[in-house]
């Protein structure tokens, strides 16, 4: 009998033929047939892989075929969940230590799963076994610093920028030129001026310059805009600096003082989202992902279009307000080699373009770089050029453990950051009264979490 090394007697037992059997040659290659398939079936992979969005589910799975086609020892098996459902599972999975091999990852807990310890760490993966030029590399960095590491704890595979959309019919009647990359505030500010319109002469203004309320994607854009930060990175404290003070007083003046821009309560009953596709506001600055909700309900009645947010008097055009969503790998996995290969499949050269709704920038260049990703005769028509720039941009954000919380997001919104300064833009506050007590309430939250 022959026993092949990784292979147990109880796998496969050939006895040499005698006699008038059946051909030496002829059975010792089906005998080796016989041990190469039992050694491939016990080395086969299972990956768990977990994702957010039920809308791509088929197209997951095609993906998924794809990869194991290649890989025909890897098989990866999908779970789909709604995200009001995903990271509550996901939360309890971690600290249970039954996270999945490989699963979608948010911005906004990336750096509490990472000091954690809920995810393995890819540095050696990324900085050995990762072509960067297929990737906007940058989006890795960003990953970094949203970590507070100085490590890779996951593979951005979408990213997400804050745009300055406008109403191109408005920009026109009112004889002003299209916005672009060199806008300042004072052109910004200038224009909104001249789009603000009473168009009936009752008495109420029919169509604001701008919209904006105290929303993280409508604040923290024009502070990042100006060179500015909310929490300073060397304590993990709220200490705003005079780059963003300028650029919160900067917004809190366009509602106060220039009256270019409605007070939030002025559009209650109003989805925030529908403000500007509705003809109410002629310019918005919110994220990339609206693009599609601007689609369905604009339709033909107006031509509109995307910048990048105007520049302020200390910014820079090499920083975006953005951020990336993620593939990460369980620190628990116990085939990490496996996960990396497959983590890196999805969040790249797995994916396409009908994968992402409009507005979200694949992290993979041949996506991103296609014609396909213009989109040509759909709005904006700037769609590629200007996701295209900015994507290229150093990223920053406002992300920290507890930042749901401290900002106010989501059922929260009227609560935290968010909150107060509605109240400032409502006129139920002073701007040092909000800004007194969000010292206290932003601290109150991150001396939680960073002691």
């Amino acid at each position: 009998m022959i026993v092949f090394p990784g292979v147990s007697s109880s796998q496969v037992r050939y006895q040499y033929p005698s006699g008038g059997g059946v051909p030496m040659k002829k059975a010792i290659l089906l005998f080796l047939l016989t041990v190469f398939s039992a050694a491939l079936i016990a080395e086969t992979v299972t990956l768990e892989y977990w994702m957010w969005d039920p809308s791509i589910k088929d197209k997951v799975e095609k993906a998924i075929a794809k990869f194991e086609e290649t890989h025909p020892n890897i098989k990866v098996n999908l779970t789909v969940m709604e995200p009001k459902n995903y990271w509550p599972k996901m939360r309890t999975l971690a600290f249970t230590k039954k996270l999945p091999d490989v699963f979608n990852m948010s911005s906004g807990y990336l750096e509490e799963w990472a000091k954690n310890k809920f995810l393995l760490d890819l540095t050696d993966y990324v900085e050995n076994d990762l072509d960067k030029d297929k990737f906007f590399f940058n989006l890795f960095e960003a990953g970094k610093r949203i970590s507070g590491t100085d490590r890779y704890y996951a593979i951005p595979f979408a990213l997400v920028v804050t745009v300055l959309y406008y109403n191109k019919d408005a920009f026109d009647e009112a004889g002003i030129p299209y916005p672009d990359e060199n806008w300042t505030w004072d052109d910004f500010l200038d224009a909104a001026k001249r789009l603000t319109k009473d168009k009936d002469g009752d008495g109420e203004i029919d169509q604001w310059g701008f919209w904006f309320y105290g929303r993280y994607a409508h604040v923290e854009s024009w502070i990042y805009a100006n060179g500015g930060r909310l929490i300073n990175r060397e304590n993990m404290r709220f200490e705003p600096d005079e780059n963003a003070l300028e650029a919160l007083k900067f917004l809190v003046s366009l509602v106060k003082e220039h009256k270019v821009a409605p007070m939030p309560k002025e559009m209650k009953g109003i989805r925030q989202q529908d403000v500007f596709p509705r003809g109410l506001a002629a310019m918005w600055v919110d994220g990339s992902w609206n693009i599609e909700n601007n689609r369905r309900i604009i339709g033909d009645k107006f031509r509109w279009g995307i910048a990048p947010v105007p520049v302020g008097p200390h910014g820079s055009k090499d920083v975006a307000y953005g951020w990336p969503d993620f593939v990460a790998i369980s620190a628990t996995t116990k085939h990490p080699k496996e996960a990396w290969e497959f983590a890196r499949f999805i969040a790249g050269e797995g994916l396409t373009l009908d994968m992402y709704m409009a507005g979200k920038i694949p992290s993979y260049k041949a996506l991103t770089m296609s014609e396909e990703f213009d989109e040509v005769g759909k709005q904006p028509a700037e769609k590629g050029k200007v996701l295209r720039e900015l994507a290229s941009r150093k990223l920053l954000n406002s992300f920290t453990m507890g930042w749901s919380e401290w900002r106010g997001y989501g059922a929260a919104e009227s609560m935290g950051l968010n909150g107060l300064i509605d109240a400032v833009l409502n006129g139920e506050m002073t701007f040092d009264e909000m800004l007194d007590q969000a010292y206290k309430n932003v601290n109150r939250v991150l001396k939680r979490y960073y002691k």
